[in-house]
């Protein structure tokens, strides 16, 4: 992939706070809007969740998810060339006193600083994904599978 298209893979990625989280829920597909922070390296997605909401009980069941991100609609003539980028992962919920559980929280809490009260709250966790692969689409004719390799290397752009 060219370094424009890393570009602008690494801006959509940094550049949104929320996302679209698939999940399997009793063997169906699920979809829910979530908030997320992206390590810098690109290594993990960060999502801080109810045990309450349906798509926690479902990463409790299967770890396997994916995240969909994407440019803002901004109302031009054809949106298929916004860009967007869906990864796959495993999600594992990381229990306070791990090691990396408090880099984690404070890249959170510096997209969100507003939902700190929540960490005190006992129906929330901390999540982590780990990418496995995914899928880029930059416009028209411009479509990359993705490696954990491949969004490692975006993120040096």
């Amino acid at each position: 992939m060219e370094l424009e298209l890393q570009q602008k893979l690494a801006q959509t990625l940094r550049g949104n706070r929320i996302a679209a989280l698939g999940t399997l829920r009793n063997g169906a597909p699920s979809v829910s809007m979530v908030t997320y922070a992206i390590a810098d390296d690109f290594s993990a997605i960060y999502l801080h969740v109810s045990h309450l909401a349906q798509h926690t009980q479902d990463m409790e069941k299967d770890k396997h998810v994916s995240l969909m991100v994407y440019e803002t609609d901004d109302g031009r003539d054809d949106p298929q060339t916004l860009a967007r980028v869906t990864v796959r992962g495993n999600a594992e919920v990381l229990p306070m006193g791990v090691p990396g559980y408090m880099p984690a929280r404070e890249l959170y809490l510096a997209r969100f600083p507003r939902s700190e009260p929540m960490f005190e709250f006992g129906d929330f966790g901390l999540w982590r994904i780990t990418p496995k692969g995914g899928r880029y689409v930059a416009g028209f004719a411009k479509a990359f599978n993705l490696t954990a390799d491949s969004l490692l290397e975006a993120a040096r752009t």
